[in-house]
């Protein structure tokens, strides 16, 4: 696979009860970080919180968005997503249980195992959105069947793959980043998958694959609180009738404003899942 190595690094120490706030702040300001990590001294009261670009990031903005100083310096060139996720734990969340090599003779029984290596594309299971976004699924699997589903933003894969092994139904999953699709695509392989996850280029729901697709009756988004603003009636449209969506990627109090956007298209709220500053939306359309 041949790729851009992400070539610069932001990084600030806070104290430990404000990492993940300032975890979320990385994510969320321009440009798209690469990868965000949380690094916390066990004897000490500091976390140092890092993320990873492949363009060096407004050290000013960060800094200002931060409240103190943010280092930003270029790093090596090597594939710093890849080091820096070697040897992470594996993650429960909801029926499932994601792993990598390192862990494959610890899977207990009773779970559906996805196995996720490390990689250029964000999404190993570690965020909480991604963890979010798995128990709402394991939710949904309790009082429905969908048949047409779609990951729109798919990363490396983790929803649809999940999807595709609960349900055993057909996934389109789908990202704009080439690198992702790549990933989201061997992933997939990996578990099984393959023949019944679909990956896709896309920006938005504007693919020819996509529509031809639709309507869904579940639709994956973990992006971000303003991508899902914008796309809520593209989206809604392409939900089916007695369909649900699975929103993640922002804040608790972007819960409000993004529930909004999709009420006045028509969908009705049924569930907010949180984890640390983070939620996850259960939405539904009514069967008219």
């Amino acid at each position: 696979m041949s790729h851009t190595p992400p070539l610069w690094k932001a990084a600030v120490t806070v104290e430990k009860h404000r990492s993940a706030d300032i975890a979320a702040v990385f994510e969320l300001a321009p440009p798209v970080p690469q990868a965000v990590l949380i690094a916390e001294d066990p004897f000490g009261p500091d976390s140092i919180v890092e993320a990873l670009y492949q363009e060096p990031p407004d050290t000013s903005l960060l800094s200002r968005l931060v409240g103190q100083s943010v280092s930003v310096e270029p790093l090596p060139d090597q594939d710093w997503i890849r080091q820096s996720q070697l040897g992470l734990p594996p993650v429960r969340a909801g029926r499932f249980f994601l792993y990598g090599a390192h862990d494959s003779g610890r899977v207990p029984a009773g779970v559906i195992p996805i196995r996720i290596e490390a990689g250029l594309a964000f999404g190993t299971g570690h965020h909480e959105t991604t963890t979010l976004c798995l128990e709402a699924i394991t939710l949904v699997a309790r009082r429905r069947r969908p048949r047409r589903i779609l990951d729109l933003g798919c990363g490396t894969g983790v929803l649809a793959i999940a999807a595709a092994k609960l349900w055993r139904r057909r996934v389109l999953a789908s990202d704009v980043d080439p690198v992702a699709t790549e990933v989201a695509r061997d992933n997939a392989r990996m578990n099984g998958a393959g023949p019944i996850v679909r990956v896709t280029v896309a920006e938005g729901l504007n693919s020819p694959a996509i529509r031809a697709h639709a309507p869904y009756d579940l639709i994956l988004a973990n992006i971000l609180a303003g991508p899902l603003r914008k796309l809520a009636p593209a989206l809604s449209g392409a939900l089916a009738q007695g369909g649900a969506a699975v929103l993640s990627g922002l804040l608790r109090d972007q819960e409000h404003s993004v529930s909004s956007s999709y009420r006045a298209q028509g969908l009705m709220f049924r569930q907010a899942l949180r984890k640390g500053p983070w939620s996850a939306l259960v939405l539904e359309r009514g069967r008219g």
